[in-house]
């Protein structure tokens, strides 16, 4: 999962998802101890549904269809692609009006713990708030821009194009590898947020 997938799956809690969100840019043990332990949950929670989703059924079988070109990249890729997925999924955002009051209650939330947001974070979230990501997830553009987003962040992946080519081209395909997938990651941080 990507953005949307994690700020979906912290379930309306701020520190997790604020951990949740920022998870990507701590890195090691001493970094981790510095944050409140609601974050540092939301942190280890990121680890854990990363973990969960790279051996899932769904996901590898998702990842097959851009591993020729891609490599290890196909697993960031296709977790952007389950976030389209989430995005347009009825059972969770059954009108583009849920998806874009959800979008907005997850910035405020992260604007609440600004504090706590790593450097890099906190120097594009101006960005992703104003140009609403995790809405335009939604969009088959919104899609395109997101996979290019991708590609700068990523040194050494190939040219974005193919796996943008392979989306459009496998939709149904991915969709589905999505469907069996989301109840499982769904069930599984329900388990955890329990223990």
């Amino acid at each position: 999962m990507n953005y949307l997938g994690h700020a979906f799956l912290s379930f309306n809690n701020t520190d997790i998802l604020t951990g949740n969100m920022i998870a990507d840019h701590v890195k090691g043990k001493l970094a981790l101890d510095k944050y409140p332990e609601g974050i540092k949950k939301g942190i280890q929670l990121h680890r854990k549904i990363d973990a969960t989703t790279d051996a899932h059924a769904g996901t590898m079988r998702a990842k097959l269809l851009f591993r020729e070109h891609y490599g290890l990249y196909s697993g960031p890729i296709v977790d952007t692609l389950f976030d389209h997925f989430l995005a347009c999924d009825p059972k969770f955002f059954p009108k583009e009006e849920a998806l874009f009051s959800f979008t907005q209650n997850v910035y405020l939330q992260l604007g609440s713990n600004e504090q706590f947001l790593p450097e890099k974070f906190a120097a594009y979230f101006p960005n992703m708030k104003q140009n609403n990501w995790l809405y335009n997830y939604r969009t088959i553009k919104g899609m395109e821009r997101s996979l290019n987003g991708l590609s700068r962040r990523a040194l050494y992946m190939p040219p974005i194009e193919k796996a943008y080519e392979i989306f459009i081209a496998s939709y149904y395909q991915l969709n589905q590898c999505y469907y069996e997938f989301i109840d499982d990651v769904i069930s599984f941080v329900k388990n955890e947020s329990d223990k």
